[in-house]
């Protein structure tokens, strides 16, 4: 006899009955989507490791608030979202210079990585120049997968202003990657 998965509702339901292993489950789902979201909002692996597990730690206190009918992952996200905004307003308030790194890394790699770390930066230097909101918006749209109605949920912003932050993010996006670096079309 084969048996089902176990879904979100139930793993939550058991989570919410102080099953520490069905709540591990649930988060480990979305686990690499909340560190891609606290990226995308701090622009700092490091901080958005540290946010995520902020909202790890928020998240399990506020089990007795989720409601199993509706899915895990939105909500889960807002308290990411969150979480990375607190910590944001806390590295603000004692902001330090950082060191740069000495030396490169001395691992010769095929130029694909070269070629994927490139790009990398230059997504990374060009979501940098995005309004926070926006930026959040493009990543959980056009990244992560979400649809507007439940980005603006996780925003709390109201639908239209998802759809236009999405608009906008892109249209900033594609003239600041363009190889003459202006082309607004």
């Amino acid at each position: 006899m084969r048996t089902s998965p176990v879904t979100e509702a139930e793993l939550a339901a058991q989570a919410r009955a102080g099953s520490s292993e069905a709540f591990g489950a649930l988060v480990e789902r979305h686990a690499e989507r909340a560190r891609r979201v606290a990226r995308a909002a701090l622009l700092d692996p490091h901080d958005a490791d540290d946010a995520v597990q902020d909202a790890l730690y928020s998240a399990w206190r506020a089990l007795d608030r989720f409601d199993p009918a509706r899915p895990f992952g939105p909500w889960f996200l807002r308290i990411v979202v969150n979480a990375a905004a607190d910590l944001r307003r806390r590295r603000k308030l004692r902001q330090t210079e950082e060191v740069p790194e000495s030396a490169p890394d001395s691992r010769a790699g095929p130029d694909r990585d070269l070629d994927r770390a490139l790009l990398r930066e230059a997504l990374d230097r060009a979501l940098a120049t995005l309004p926070e909101r926006r930026r959040m918006a493009l990543v959980l749209h056009d990244a992560e997968g979400y649809v507007h109605e439940e980005i603006a949920v996780m925003l709390d912003v109201p639908v239209g202003t998802v759809r236009s932050d999405v608009f906008h993010a892109r249209r900033a996006m594609r003239a600041a990657l363009a190889p003459t670096g202006g082309n607004d079309k």
